[in-house]
């Protein structure tokens, strides 16, 4: 049995529910594929939050403990 035919006969034993979210993962997949060709994809989150570090930040870690509690 081919790797596609297992997929297919696994998904099918799941929920409807699941069913959908798994078409979204693909989905996600093959956006991911096709994203690929940009140029923006050579660059990585830590290039663009390159240089954030030295910025002041609005927020302290308490403020951010204190709003979730």
């Amino acid at each position: 049995m081919t790797v596609t035919e297992q997929i297919i006969e696994r998904v099918k034993a799941l929920p409807e529910v699941v069913q959908a979210e798994v078409l979204d993962f693909v989905e996600f997949l093959e956006a991911k594929i096709n994203n690929n060709n940009t140029p923006w994809s050579s660059f990585s989150l830590s290039q663009a939050m390159r240089g954030m570090e030295s910025e002041s930040t609005q927020y302290s870690l308490k403020d951010v403990k204190d709003r979730l509690s």
